[in-house]
């Protein structure tokens, strides 16, 4: 399945995105830093914010999923 690019300067795509949420990054200047995404024209930073904070809300929903041992 191919990303959706967020930003075109860059070839940056949602999965990237997603991909660097779960290594880590939790800010949108941390997500430039590693990608680039933004750092050319600006055109696509509403839609970056909006898909990290989304993939960070994500990322912590399924952390926070307690973890059942099935008994044997």
């Amino acid at each position: 399945m191919r990303g959706m690019y967020i930003c075109l300067c860059n070839a940056v795509t949602d999965h990237d995105i997603r991909r660097e949420v779960a290594d880590g990054v939790r800010t949108f200047a941390q997500l430039q830093a590693r990608t680039g995404c933004s750092d050319c024209c600006g055109c696509c930073e509403p839609e970056a914010r909006a898909c990290l904070t989304q993939a960070i809300e994500q990322h912590e929903s399924v952390v926070a999923l307690p973890t059942f041992v099935a008994a044997a």
